[in-house]
């Protein structure tokens, strides 16, 4: 009796259990088609604004409008135009000179003030993040119209200043000084963004390790510069390549400085610019496509450069 009560409840164990196995199963099916449905809409987004204008884009640059003729391809032609378009060159060679000045000097400032505020030893601490986080959620346009204005040479604050003083007025907006003073609106508005992602990265560093190299004697600079660099490496190096696609990509300070100093800022004073008034002015939407292509050849070869250079320092250390 005791044996055929034992079988008999068997079956019931492995019905239970398989019961058991297919919830789950079900269950996790379940969660999988939740995941996709709050996937699928971005990637609907990323192919409808990203993906899809890239190709037609591409398409765009293979081909030329002609007055007869109308629209002929060209394959190639549209590219080769470029790499002997002196405007574009320029361009391309003004904004090299923007990166290897204004970025170091922007992400210099941001390191410091993330390990001066990471040291704990600063008073009002929020109220400081804050001030310098403040100019970035400024938008582009504002900021390059607060500083167009700060820089005119008749009605801004620093010039009825000068005179004010009996100084010679400061000549922001002339062919000597415009580069620097972009480069000084772009620093202004992108110092408090990469801080806040150095300062998350140095947050995230242990504590021991800066407690035992205290304990062998190790000041605040050599902790700063032998443990808290160092671990922040790859954040660095984040805020290097978007700092290089920015360069790049620079529109809305020199467009809106361009109504200020006409004289100053040409058509092609950015590549990005220049592809504006290409396609938007002059109607040349095909050439346009083509700048825009090799712009963005020209951004992953130096954001490449910039990774592979500090990834063999790395093993160099």
């Amino acid at each position: 009796m005791v044996s055929t009560t034992a079988t008999a409840r068997r079956p019931g164990r492995r019905a239970g259990t398989g019961s058991g196995q297919q919830t789950g199963t079900g269950l996790r099916r379940r969660e999988a088609i939740a995941g996709y449905l709050f996937v699928v809409p971005f990637f609907l987004v990323f192919i409808a604004m990203l993906v899809v204008p890239l190709f037609y884009s591409g398409y765009l640059s293979l081909f030329r409008e002609q007055l007869i003729g109308g629209t002929v391809f060209t394959g190639a032609g549209n590219y080769v135009r470029a790499l002997q378009d002196a405007t574009f060159i320029s361009g391309v060679l003004r904004m090299a000179r923007f990166l290897v000045i204004q970025v170091p000097i922007m992400l210099g400032l941001a390191l410091v003030f993330a390990l001066a505020l990471d040291s704990g030893r600063l008073r009002f601490q929020r109220f400081i993040r804050l001030s310098i986080f403040v100019p970035y959620a400024v938008p582009g346009v504002i900021a390059a119209l607060m500083w167009g204005y700060l820089y005119g040479r008749d009605f801004g604050p620093f010039a009825q200043g000068a005179r004010a003083l009996g100084l010679p007025t400061p000549q922001f907006l002339t062919n000597e000084w415009m580069l620097g003073s972009i480069m000084n609106i772009v620093t202004w508005s992108f110092v408090g963004y990469n801080m806040i992602i150095l300062f998350a990265a140095l947050r995230s560093i242990p504590t021991e390790l800066y407690e035992a190299a205290r304990v062998d004697g190790a000041g605040e600079l050599r902790v700063a510069w032998s443990i808290k660099i160092p671990a922040i490496r790859p954040a660095l190096m984040l805020t290097a390549i978007f700092s290089v696609i920015g360069t790049f990509q620079l529109f809305n300070e020199p467009n809106l400085l361009q109504t200020i100093a006409p004289n100053v800022i040409g058509r092609g004073y950015t590549p990005n610019l220049y592809a504006y008034n290409l396609a938007f002015v002059s109607r040349e939407i095909n050439y346009a496509a083509a700048i825009a292509f090799l712009l963005g050849i020209v951004i992953m070869i130096v954001s490449y450069v910039v990774q592979l250079s500090t990834a063999r320092r790395e093993r160099s250390s």
